[in-house]
């Protein structure tokens, strides 16, 4: 099944403890792209990136077989971020945003798009997110990622979004300052009474949350031995979900147990280096080791 995403391409400079990488292939759509194309998703890609952008990451994106019909290409710089993690790898610094050509970014979605029976709409404005969402014609499903500027500068849009949206994808502290609540039980029920009937929070090194209805399942993190940089990790999880509910093609209390797994898996190869570096060069038994020996520390 077909999935569209939209959301950001970036080049990144990151540092971590373990060292540092200027002006590497980032941004949430490019991550969710490659995570979910290992699911055998037909991936619909709408961003914008400026003249700069380096072609060597236009054909990485296209040997993934990615689907770049809707990659605008303005006549500013690419949006960059530069950032820190220090050991605490949950709360990294931004030293710079420069939004470029993504500050005049307005989607327009290609007309053979908009039949996409799978929806994401990644971490950008919800105005934007909005403008996409009146462009398709009657997905199967709809999700959504946010972040907690957008819950402080852009709640009315956000709001009127969450109506209109399926699954829900937030972490923690975006849960519990989009609804005010301490709880994430009671915050989940907060985001329900917004809209959407699944949600997704996030919860970094300690796994995830799914809330469907009166049911609650609680994924742990996989245990990783190494981690080098959490840059994309939860759109990274975002792609594995949603390329595995495509895939299916069924959406139910067992299918979304199982992508959350999925996700979870899809993310510990992108903490394991900088950028793409890893993710992109996996292949599906490095996956189905990783699931089988993720499925042998959570049983009991």
């Amino acid at each position: 099944m077909s999935i569209l995403v939209v959301g950001s391409m970036a080049l990144d400079t990151i540092k971590t403890p373990f060292g540092k990488c200027r002006e590497v292939l980032g941004g949430s759509a490019t991550y969710f792209s490659v995570s979910a194309r290992f699911f055998e998703s037909h991936v619909n890609l709408v961003a914008v990136v400026g003249k700069d952008f380096p072609q060597k990451y236009v054909n990485f994106l296209k040997k993934k077989r990615i689907d770049l019909g809707g990659l605008e290409v303005g006549k500013g710089k690419t949006f960059r971020w530069e950032g820190e993690y220090g050991w605490d790898f949950s709360n990294p610094r931004t030293i710079a945003t420069h939004l470029n050509v993504l500050a005049d970014f307005d989607p327009v979605i290609p007309e053979e798009y908009k039949r996409s029976k799978y929806v994401f709409l990644a971490n950008i404005d919800p105005h934007l997110q909005n403008k996409v969402l009146a462009q398709m014609k009657n997905p199967a499903l709809v999700a959504c990622d946010t972040m907690n500027y957008w819950i402080g500068h852009r709640r009315k849009e956000l709001v009127r979004l969450l109506k209109k949206i399926d699954l829900f994808f937030l972490n923690e502290s975006e849960a519990k300052e989009l609804t005010g609540e301490s709880s994430l039980i009671k915050a989940a029920k907060g985001v329900f009474k917004m809209g959407p009937e699944k949600i997704i929070i996030k919860k970094g090194e300690h796994g995830a949350l799914l809330f469907s209805g009166d049911s609650i399942f609680s994924a742990p993190a996989y245990l990783m031995e190494s981690i080098f940089d959490p840059t994309g990790a939860g759109d990274t999880f975002a792609g594995g979900v949603m390329g595995y509910l495509a895939r299916e093609n069924l959406i139910n209390g067992t299918t979304l147990r199982n992508a959350i797994v999925r996700g979870t898996v899809m993310a510990t190869f992108a903490v394991e280096d900088f950028s793409l570096r890893r993710l992109g060069a996996i292949n599906k038994s490095d996956i189905a080791r990783r699931l089988k020996n993720f499925k042998k520390l959570t049983h009991f």
